[in-house]
């Protein structure tokens, strides 16, 4: 690989203590930034080393002097007690039994905002009937009705910080545990304001302030047994931005009250994916906009400092919603995003504005990964890690540009392991052959606009919370990682989005998800106007592609609402005494996706071709509908073999001329044509062999493992 990519565009940890190590690797790995990270400091060795500066704050953390005078404005959430079963009259609860006591401790002074529950009739207890008692942290609950389950929607300060918890937990951190603020206060506001512009004068070095990331973390609710260690966790959820203020501005600002039911939802609360309800919606953005006002005040300080200011998309960025009106008006100088897989760095490049756009690879460098296996530590196999995600990253770099990569964590644990220190420097060369070819060359595309239609629409571009690992069985998040490598353009749109004007230039439509969920789109298909706009949009010669349970929703004569497009749908047990047409694969058809049949799929009519079958059911279904058609399968994981398959389908007659694809799933390739140049990369670890298809005929070509090459075509 040339020497023209083994400097810049690589952000690396330093650790003083360790400087000669340090500027070992900075050499071998082409670095021109050096950041502190959380346990670590740079000494004055490293700061005069000749690279630029990053410096992490956590804004809301590292201030416990200020929180033990201050406890009141310490962050909070609404928690639900155990369900207590009544056998007499009253029953007692005590509010924390069954959580993590390290982390939260009940606001005494908040029982105006809480509720009671009869759970089994679902009704609120009137305030009379109970009684709390502040030093046991119990509620007693008079004139219960017997077997009824009853709990308690409670106001609790998160007394340490979840992020720092983890941490002290799984990598034996034994520093003083760090407690947050919550900014929402005008108190805190001049306390942080302050305290930033101290900062800034005591850090002249520093060239880049990392926040990390603003105000509110992702809701990650611990347990007290280790056989459910985490009761709840969502990395788009507003659990941890509430507070009495903030429910008594919302009410002021909207005429209407939000309850600690509106949170606690029947238990469910309120993840990423269901459908939110209105009032939720209304709080998001009103979050949203209390977020990034403050936060434009606090990047206005740094940069009257002469500093930069970057954004973590992780951790506490709830709030700042990077695809919102309101997150371009902050000012932010760039945002990082920590990555394992391919739509995490679509979802980075995808912010809008101009912005550095920068990943933060994995794996972190931290004794046990985010899974609880051991990374650099005895079991651990770092270098076959960072390759493993890297082949997932670059499949999505290919498509989308990324100005900047770097790691992250205590850099002298990679001491022991060289293997590592190889595979990064190897991937940072690949990193800036893909970087310049984007600055040379726009990348050829397929002429295939792809819509994704959700609850959310672009809210949630190129995501569905948090990262693969986390929900692997979700059928959107595995399409996402699909299309991440693939070479269309992809929108996404919400359901008030479905006019024919928008429709116009979408080529296909995807929507993806089980019942209710915001992915496929639940109450929104209610809406009679939704059905008929895509059907007419359909039979004029669209797509329409259906995922597990596309448009469902109980009150209609389907329950899938597209089903005459689709030519399926499901049964839910009401059935039982009708005929069914018999599935029957279509002669010829080479579909074979590794995915599951879904009980209940039956066929509509006998107009419906079978493409795959599976336990009698069909698993993928193609529909002629007008001068489009519709497109079904009973659930999507993603593979390369299955992004291969799921390729020809979306192509499948409606585009006639795609070149610059291979013959091998293994092997991903994109063309740069003002480059002249073709990119084959391998996404596994041993040598294969590949065709690619041009303008000009088959190209043939063998690639060690998890190789990239470059092959100049004119």
């Amino acid at each position: 690989m040339s020497d023209l990519y083994d400097y810049g565009s690589f952000t690396m940890p330093g650790e003083a203590g360790y400087e000669e190590l340090t500027l070992q690797l900075a050499k071998k790995w082409g670095s021109d930034v050096i950041r502190d990270c959380d346990g670590t400091k740079l000494s004055e060795q490293l700061l005069s080393a000749g690279m630029d500066v990053y410096s992490t704050i956590c804004i809301i953390r590292d201030h416990n002097a200020f929180i033990q005078e201050h406890p009141e404005y310490q962050q909070q959430v609404f928690l639900e007690s155990e369900r207590v079963l009544a056998t007499s009259s009253a029953v007692s609860i005590d509010l924390l039994s069954g959580y993590f006591s390290k982390q939260f401790a009940v606001n005494k002074n908040s029982t105006s905002y809480w509720q009671v529950y009869d759970r089994t009739s679902d009704t609120v207890v009137p305030r009379i009937n109970w009684s709390y008692d502040a030093e046991s942290d119990s509620v007693t609950i008079q004139g219960t009705a017997q077997w009824h389950h009853y709990s308690v929607n409670f106001l609790a300060f998160r007394i340490w910080e979840e992020i720092n918890m983890y941490n002290h937990v799984t990598n034996s951190w034994e520093k003083e545990p760090l407690k947050q603020l919550d900014p929402r206060y005008p108190e805190v506001q001049e306390y942080l304001r302050t305290w930033l512009i101290t900062w800034c004068e005591e850090h002249e070095e520093t060239d880049v302030v990392r926040f990390t990331s603003l105000f509110y973390n992702f809701v990650w609710i611990w347990g007290s047994d280790e056989r459910n260690p985490f009761l709840f966790t969502d990395w788009a959820s507003y659990d941890f931005t509430v507070s009495p203020l903030a429910l008594d501005q919302f009410a002021r600002e909207y005429g209407y009250r939000l309850t600690s039911e509106d949170f606690i939802n029947q238990g469910y609360r309120n993840p990423n994916h269901l459908a939110w309800k209105q009032k939720m919606m209304d709080y998001l953005w009103f979050t949203n906009r209390f977020v990034c006002s403050f936060a434009k005040e606090l990047v206005d300080i740094v940069h009257r400092y002469g500093k930069k200011a970057y954004v973590f998309y992780d951790d506490s960025w709830v709030g700042m919603e990077p695809q919102s009106e309101a997150f371009g008006t902050i000012g932010f100088d760039g945002i990082i995003k920590c990555v394992f897989s391919a739509f995490e760095a679509r979802l980075c490049s995808s912010v809008p504005g101009k912005l550095t756009h920068e990943l933060r690879l994995h794996p972190y460098l931290f004794p046990v990964g985010l899974g609880g296996s051991p990374t650099f530590k005895e079991g651990g196999n770092p270098a076959l890690d960072a390759q493993k995600y890297w082949v997932q990253v670059r499949r999505a770099l290919l498509r989308a540009p990324i100005d900047r990569i770097g790691l992250g964590g205590i850099l002298h644990l990679v001491e022991g392991f060289p293997d590592f220190v190889d595979a990064i420097a190897d991937i940072a060369k690949q990193f800036r052959m893909i970087k310049d070819l984007h600055t040379r060359s726009s990348v050829y595309k397929v002429d295939l606009k792809v819509g994704i239609l959700t609850s959310w629409g672009k809210l949630r571009t190129w995501t569905c919370g948090g990262h693969f690992h986390e929900h692997p069985d979700l059928d959107l998040i595995n399409i996402l990682e699909s299309l991440a490598g693939l070479p269309y353009e992809v929108e996404f749109l919400s359901f008030d989005e479905v006019t024919q004007k928008n429709l116009e230039k979408i080529d296909v439509l995807i929507n993806a998800g089980f019942a209710g969920s915001s992915w496929s789109g639940g109450e929104h298909w209610k809406d009679d106007k939704i059905v008929t706009t895509l059907t007419e949009w359909v039979h004029a010669g669209g797509v329409f592609v259906g995922v597990n349970e596309p448009s469902a929703v109980q009150g209609y004569a389907n329950n899938l609402r597209m089903a005459p497009v689709l030519g399926i749908d499901i049964d839910d047990g009401r059935r039982l005494c009708h005929g069914v047409w018999k599935v029957e694969q279509e002669a010829g058809s080479k579909l074979n996706l590794g995915i599951r049949s879904k009980t209940g799929v039956y066929l509509i009519d006998k107009e419906t071709k079978v493409l795959q079958a599976k336990d009698n059911l069909a698993v993928v279904t193609q529909r002629a509908f007008g001068k489009g058609k519709g497109i079904y399968l009973s659930e999507y994981r993603y593979s390369p073999e299955n992004t291969f398959s799921l390729r020809s389908i979306l192509e499948q007659d409606t585009i006639h001329d795609s070149f610059y694809y291979t013959d091998n799933p293994l092997v991903d390739c994109a063309y740069f044509p003002e480059a002249k140049t073709l990119v084959l990369v391998n996404g596994g670890g041993e040598r294969q062999g590949v065709g690619v298809h041009t303008e000009k005929g088959l190209i043939s070509a063998e690639l060690e493992g998890f190789a990239t090459i470059l092959i100049s075509y004119e």
